[in-house]
């Protein structure tokens, strides 16, 4: 069975981010998930560059940069310089997204485009050639912490089908709400790769901890 377990260092104890980094590298995550907000198109602020060459200077994971910001291409140079390997930019943010997609890949990146809980999926049809990741939005952005919204699982299946059917070997991601009551309905749907913060850095055996309950999570439902 293959997925992806991508923490995201929004839930992270900022005073300490450069040893959540390397925990979480040891612990057997997949992925880096950085949320960047810039209090406009989301109401919270969260990261910028800095922080991406931070974590790059920690850690050899691939860095998946979420950026939840209104025009993403005027800032999508300087976070492919500082070290992301993956750029995901909003459906919502971008009038122009077969350009902005291909801005991501020329600078050397992997292009990802993220749709919110309210947004039609239908226009994935028109996108999955350009794409290597799709997020599924199973909470309004914004914050950690929030619940899943079933209505993702819905979209995760429709995602599925376009991908497959356009032959495409994007990854399928979800985030929002995943811990181990809801990661296993999510990959019934078809996600593969799973971002996760609040659960993993505030479980109660810490990191590794909520990692690993993700991955048996995983594993117990998939052989029951």
């Amino acid at each position: 069975m293959q997925y992806r377990i991508s923490p995201s260092i929004l839930s992270a104890d900022l005073n300490h981010l450069g040893e959540a980094v390397r925990t979480c590298e040891e612990a057997g995550a997949d992925a880096i998930h950085i949320d960047v907000m810039d209090g406009i198109y989301v109401p919270n602020i969260t990261f910028g560059p800095n922080i991406v060459a931070a974590c790059r200077k920690i850690t050899t994971l691939p860095l998946d940069v979420h950026l939840m910001i209104v025009e993403p291409e005027r800032h999508i140079p300087e976070f492919a310089a500082k070290g992301a390997d993956i750029i995901t930019v909003h459906y919502e943010t971008c009038p122009h997204i077969h350009r902005t997609l291909q801005q991501i890949k020329q600078l050397g990146a992997k292009a990802g485009v993220s749709f919110n809980p309210g947004t039609s999926i239908e226009p994935l049809s028109l996108l999955a050639d350009d794409l290597d990741l799709v997020l599924i939005m199973s909470v309004n952005p914004g914050f950690g912490g929030q619940k899943f919204i079933p209505v993702a699982l819905e979209k995760l299946r429709r995602a599925r089908q376009i991908l497959d059917l356009a032959e495409s070997e994007a990854h399928l991601q979800v985030d929002g709400g995943i811990d181990a009551s809801t990661i296993y309905p999510a990959f019934e749907a078809g996600a593969r790769n799973f971002v996760a913060g609040s659960f993993v850095f505030n479980h109660p055996k810490r990191i590794a901890g909520g990692i690993q309950d993700l991955k048996d999570a995983l594993g117990a439902q998939k052989s029951a």
